[in-house]
């Protein structure tokens, strides 16, 4: 007996109403990055190797997925290391090529290889599958959407404020009001980093402290500890474990911890010119924080950062995330190029919408009406019909195969199809349709075009 088939964990099939909500979302979205000017592209589900490998820090290459080279991939293996069986070293010989872990550097590879063709600044959007050889947990999956928008060549902060204003536009027309926009900027980090002693520590820094909502200030400290930032250098960061009040409070102290920092009082100017402005503009449903621990683990960002996270009550992870990457093309040769982008995390915004019963009762809408099929004769007389219905945009099915009408009947009950339209050689007789509400079991006689506007 053969075994019931599976699926790989962290992936998922979808059904047609889950593939429903979710198209709803991804063109929430897509109409959106397109009235805000963003054109779309798409990129290879694998790149090279080379490409991926060593953009997204020791923990990211460790989640890359690897392809094995195509035929006999063993016979260029290096021996020494397939008898030492040294997997990290043996992966390079073997496998050439890896799906890719997201949109951002296959977007700067893309950059960098049709840099001739790309009129700058360069605004681009791409929804498409990656990959990541994650843990899956509730939120998390191995095989998974992102949607992204990105400008490069433009090292403007109006960038910022109108991603800001993105995000804000999108949640809103979803109905997720209240989503929380934390921003903070890379500089500021490096310039704490600066003034406590510890410039050579900054990533370990900064991805201890990006944990602080997770671990806890202790459990930051020991981190920090662990990885040789000194206890005087911890007690001088120490009012950042507890940094409330306003933006603007918020701001203003950060311009006295960093008063000996120019790195750190750029990135305070940055982060300023961007909050008033928005502030300025104003936002329809989304709130903009400014969250001093943000630090997002990724190394390419070097100046705002971005992290959205659900409404009040709604237990998720990040929902979108982005950031500045002042020369993330710089890893493939292309120099100055500045870049700043978001991303839109659809699996978890999917998960977040279904629990707040917000998806629209239509998004989900079966076919109108059922045309039950009586004959071959009565099948051609309903196709007329059929084929104008759908003219109007209007959806509709014929059931295929003349079968007892109890059977159809069932099958609309089953699709939750509201009508059935029944053609029989006395409504063929008289040109005309039974229309029957199968919710009340009301059945009117009709003409094509009372037809076509009961079921508009």
């Amino acid at each position: 007996m053969a075994s019931k088939p599976s699926i790989p964990k962290g992936t998922r099939d979808f059904s047609p109403a889950e593939v429903a909500k979710r198209q709803y979302i991804i063109q929430t979205i897509k109409s959106n990055f397109e009235k805000f000017g963003f054109q779309p592209i798409e990129t290879p589900s694998f790149e090279n190797s080379e490409t991926l490998m060593g953009k997204y820090g020791e923990e990211g290459d460790r989640l890359i997925f690897k392809i094995l080279n195509s035929g006999d991939y063993l016979a260029k293996a290096n021996a020494a290391h397939l008898d030492t069986k040294d997997s990290t070293k043996l992966t390079s010989s073997i496998s050439e090529k890896a799906l890719r872990y997201d949109l951002t550097v296959p977007f700067a590879r893309y950059v960098v290889q049709h840099q001739n063709e790309i009129e700058f600044p360069f605004k681009r959007y791409q929804i498409q599958p990656v990959w990541r050889a994650d843990r899956p947990q509730k939120g998390r999956f191995r095989e998974f959407f992102q949607c992204d928008a990105d400008v490069v060549g433009s090292k403007s902060l109006w960038q910022e404020i109108e991603l800001v204003q993105l995000y804000d536009t999108v949640f809103t027309q979803l109905g997720l009001n209240g989503v929380n926009i934390k921003i903070n900027n890379r500089k500021i980090l490096s310039g704490i980093a600066e003034v406590i002693g510890a410039s050579d520590k900054l990533i370990d820094f900064t991805v201890a402290l990006d944990k602080l909502d997770k671990i806890g200030e202790d459990g930051v400290k020991d981190e920090m500890i662990a990885k040789g930032i000194t206890e005087d250098a911890i007690t001088k960061v120490q009012p950042l474990f507890n940094f409330t009040g306003s933006i603007s409070e918020k701001i203003e102290k950060l311009e006295l911890l960093l008063i000996s920092s120019d790195e750190g009082l750029k990135g305070v100017e940055e982060l300023r010119f961007i909050c008033e402005n928005v502030s300025k503009l104003g936002l329809a449903t989304a709130n903009l924080d400014l969250d001093v621990t943000l630090a997002r683990g990724l190394n390419y960002y070097t100046g705002a950062i971005f992290e959205v996270s659900a409404p009040e009550g709604v237990a998720m992870g990040s929902i979108g995330g982005g950031g500045r990457y002042d020369d993330l093309t710089g890893i493939f040769g292309l120099k100055n190029m500045s870049g700043v982008g978001i991303s839109f995390g659809l699996d978890r915004i999917y998960l977040v919408v279904e629990e707040l019963n917000l998806f629209p009762e239509t998004v989900t809408a079966a076919s109108k009406a059922l045309f039950i099929n009586y004959g071959d004769g009565e099948a051609f007389y309903a196709m007329q019909a059929i084929k104008q219905l759908r003219a109007a945009g209007i959806k509709v099915e014929l059931y295929p195969e003349n079968v007892k009408v109890a059977k159809q009947f069932q099958h609309a009950d089953k699709r939750n199809i509201p009508f059935a339209v029944i053609v029989g050689e006395t409504e063929i007789a008289s040109n005309s349709y039974s229309l029957k509400n199968l919710v009340t079991g009301e059945q009117i006689l009709v003409d094509l075009e009372s037809l076509k506007a009961a079921l508009l």
